[in-house]
């Protein structure tokens, strides 16, 4: 094994922004010439990615797309994607492993640790520097006798800590100083500073706040990082949908107004940021009738538990409202499990999903889904292999993205013809649409960040497409997060950290 260099990032609690921070740190040396590469032992999210050999945390995937390297299952070995009934779905390395409710996950954490370390280990056989990211907080006392993603894989690792407060939301002293104080002497020992994170104005006014952390912690504070406004990286999980808002319902502002359904068990959302991205586009979320409004578009989104979101539609008025503005001309664009949704039925025998054997659609494509218990997870490629609507205008045109879904979909017209799966030739159709285009649906996923795909979607919405790549947009972004964070850091202390835990 080669001497790798170790860096882990841990937070005060939950959604301090350690991802984000992983992501720049990722970039800004990867640009040094480094080999770096991000891991997370264990995730919670339904906003998976698929690389080769399964899927993974959308994080550890932008992070590794920020080094400049392809995403691998090494990098995060466990994620848990929940689903209806307070359980969740075991990934390991990848795969499917078990579906399990909390508290029997609890009693399988010691047999999967060994995962975690041989996960660990292979990246540090192959990279430069290994940057970790913890989960949560390391001070969570009654979940620390199981740790297998804080302080126990920084012992591990024998890796130095820095920890990240969260200024934005109130109380950085107790988070960082409270925090240190439940440590445990050898996990103190790992620790080797702090960052305040999300500060909002001139980071000069906090620097009595930084005096008092280190007087009081006898630690450096490495940075005051601010609050970075739109920074157009994808989001690690559907936290942030669910502490915002709904957003208000649009004012005449002569943009094309999209709707995407905000299903209680959402996952992969960031399939839409690249409509986000569009200055012709107002993208909002929505969770009920009342906030639908009149859009020239309604987009259906994947989710974790495609019977318990379709039934929640029905309850809710919403399935009623999409298919009311459908009928009146609104295009609709459902993927993945917004796909299944859309057809006449949903069937699960097998109860795959829930106890539900059979659920009704919306009806507004003729296509009926069955579950079963093989999970398909692909990169994957496909050509538009249909005429209708706007899709004329890129028939034949190949778009790219992945697949990771249960269902099976039968369609009379399939709309694209996947022709490569996991880098293996192949043929397969997917997906259907209505007669003129306006109502469409796929099981391929990152549809909108096919550049054709997207501008000839929004100019029939009536809309003026930018013409931007969106690849590019997202290396741009990756710079400016990049920028951002190294102007605030210490960078020469913090490359001290590095090379002292070598």
């Amino acid at each position: 094994m080669t001497a790798s260099r170790m860096l882990m990032i841990q937070g005060a609690s939950s959604s301090v922004g350690k991802s984000l921070l992983v992501t720049a740190l990722c970039r800004l040396y990867a640009r040094r010439g480094w080999r770096v590469a991000p891991f997370k032992a264990q995730n919670m999210s339904n906003n998976a990615a698929v690389c080769s050999g399964g899927e993974i945390g959308r994080a550890q995937a932008v992070q590794a797309h920020a080094a400049g390297i392809e995403p691998t299952v090494d990098m995060n070995p466990i994620l848990l994607k929940p689903e209806a009934d307070q359980r969740s779905q075991i990934i390991v390395r990848g795969q499917v492993w078990r579906t399990l409710p909390a508290r029997e996950y609890y009693r399988h954490k010691s047999e999967l640790w060994q995962t975690v370390t041989t996960s660990l280990d292979t990246l540090r056989a192959q990279y430069d520097l290994v940057i970790m990211e913890g989960a949560g907080s390391p001070a969570e006392l009654n979940l620390k006798r199981g740790d297998i993603v804080n302080m126990a894989v920084a012992r591990y690792a024998r890796a130095h800590v820095l920890l990240v407060g969260d200024i934005e939301r109130g109380g950085v002293f107790a988070q960082l100083l409270g925090t240190l104080l439940l440590l445990e002497p050898d996990e103190r020992a790992l620790l080797k500073g702090f960052i305040v994170n999300k500060f909002r104005g001139d980071p000069a006014l906090f620097a009595d706040g930084v005096s008092i952390l280190e007087e009081r912690s006898g630690l450096p504070v490495l940075g005051v990082v601010p609050y970075l406004h739109n920074h157009h990286i994808a989001d690690e999980d559907a936290v942030t949908l669910e502490s915002s808002s709904p957003h208000p319902l649009p004012t005449t502002d002569h943009r094309v107004d999209i709707a995407v359904i905000r299903l209680p068990r959402i996952s992969n959302f960031d399939d839409f940021d690249p409509l986000a991205l569009e200055p012709g586009v107002r993208l909002r979320y929505v969770d009920n009738p009342e906030m639908l409004g009149q859009p020239q578009a309604i987009i259906l989104p994947g989710t974790k538990s495609t019977i318990a979101d379709l039934a929640w539609l029905h309850e809710c008025g919403l399935s009623a409202a999409i298919s009311a503005h459908a009928r009146r001309g609104a295009a609709v664009v459902g993927v993945c499990g917004g796909y299944q949704m859309l057809g006449n039925v949903v069937r699960d025998p097998q109860r795959v999903e829930s106890d539900h054997e059979v659920m009704e659609g919306l009806g507004l494509l003729p296509v009926e889904t069955t579950f079963t218990g093989r999970k398909a997870t692909y990169p994957s490629r496909a050509r538009i292999n249909s005429r209708a609507g706007f899709m004329g205008e890129i028939y034949g045109e190949m778009i790219g993205g992945y697949e990771i879904h249960t269902g099976q979909t039968f369609s009379p017209s399939p709309v694209i013809e996947v022709v490569e799966r996991g880098g293996e030739a192949v043929n397969m159709p997917d997906g259907a649409a209505s007669d003129d285009g306006r109502v469409v649906g796929v099981y391929l996923h990152g549809l909108f960040d096919n550049d054709n795909f997207r501008q000839a979607w929004l100019r029939s919405l009536g809309a003026t497409a930018s013409g931007a790549h969106f690849r590019q947009s997202q290396q741009a972004a990756f710079e400016r997060l990049a920028d951002a964070v190294e102007a605030s850091l210490d960078m020469k202390r913090l490359d001290v950290i590095i090379e002292a835990g070598a």
